[in-house]
């Protein structure tokens, strides 16, 4: 089965209480018209472990009594929301599986290992990124990447050509507009980060793929990295030819390309992007289709409730701290299709 085949981390047991849902009673609007308020006492909702547990569950305290508030004011009066934190990402896939976490927060990749058992719900919303365009030739025109007041579901990976003769070789190969060659990339050194790395080995994979029927693993000279730094600083010193990593990449090492990695010229003129990937679209919150409460009349207040929640003060100092989340939006399943090639890229590997 794909859980087995694809989860990095052996999936362990999330103590998560189970839900229940009861009966409805009537609430006195301002205008004295009777609204049938739906009961539910408990609505359990898991994070995946994007920190320490006791800090998370910290921080999303007030989320419970924000979520409420929202939930009331669309008809549910729910009367216990319990928070956790699952072991790992795939325990909280587990649980949504077997309906003992009603609503998760999780990634991408987690959902779509998950998604016979659970519906995506909503997207998270970060800064969308200046630099978008699919045509690597358009980053490199000397201008500075930066954030925008955009929000953005999805970001890119970029593969990235360093100032060495090799990489300057492929990077006027494509600023020219000329097709690079497998034996052209085949011939660098490329410095990548581990396989569970959705823009660091992943998606870069998907991009060798769709372009030449060949991925990361296929190439011959391949050193990995324990960080995106060391990855950047290898291309600064020449070690390597070609790094990958999230589209932001040159903007997050813009100061320490010339303070800490010894370099004379600008990150934006000494690099040059020589492929970009599809959008990795942002981390999710899913909803069971196991537990007894997620009615499609409830998942629908939920999904208002969070996208609500994110627009105001007090809610996006929660999610933002917690979670590095901007807002939600409605998700759409096909978004993460990218997740799924990458699935099968991963399953016919092994």
């Amino acid at each position: 089965m794909k859980k087995k085949l694809l989860a990095v981390v052996l999936a362990v047991t999330c103590a998560i209480g189970m839900s229940a849902c009861s009966s409805s009673n009537n609430q006195q609007t301002s205008d004295t018209t009777a609204v049938d308020v739906q009961v539910i006492d408990e609505f359990n909702i898991a994070f995946a472990p994007y920190d320490a547990s006791e800090t998370m569950l910290a921080e999303t305290e007030p989320l419970k009594g924000l979520l409420q508030e929202k939930l009331l004011e669309k008809g549910y009066d729910v009367k216990d929301i319990n928070l956790t934190v699952g072991a790992s990402y795939e325990a909280v896939g587990e649980a949504l599986s077997a309906g003992t976490a009603d609503a998760g927060f999780i990634s991408g990749g987690t959902y779509v290992l998950y998604d016979e058992d659970c519906d995506v719900l909503l997207t998270a919303l970060r800064a969308a990124y200046s630099k978008d365009s699919d045509n690597p030739a358009d980053w490199n025109d000397g201008t500075e990447g930066k954030y925008t007041d955009e929000m953005s579901k999805y970001y890119k990976s970029i593969i990235i050509a360093g100032p060495s003769a090799k990489g300057q070789e492929l990077a006027a190969k494509v600023n020219n507009g000329e097709e690079l060659t497998w034996d052209d990339l085949n011939s660098a050194t490329w410095s990548v980060m581990s396989a569970s790395s959705a823009s660091g080995y992943i998606y870069p994979s998907l991009w060798l793929y769709d372009n030449y029927g060949k991925t990361i693993s296929d190439l011959s000279n391949v050193v990995q990295a324990d960080s995106y730094s060391t990855s950047i600083a290898r291309l600064a010193s020449e070690q390597a030819d070609i790094m990958v990593g999230f589209a932001h990449m040159q903007y997050k090492y813009a100061d320490q390309w010339t303070s800490e990695f010894g370099r004379t010229e600008p990150i934006w003129t000494e690099t040059n992007i020589l492929g970009v990937t599809k959008g990795i679209y942002n981390d999710t919150i899913c909803v069971s289709k196991a537990s007894p409460i997620m009615t499609d009349e409830f998942k629908q207040a939920f999904g208002e409730a969070m996208i609500e929640i994110g627009e105001t003060d007090a809610g996006l100092e929660i999610v933002d701290k917690t979670f590095s989340h901007k807002g939600y939006e409605w998700a759409d399943s096909s978004d993460y299709d990218g997740e799924r090639e990458a699935e099968k890229l991963i399953v016919n590997a092994e």
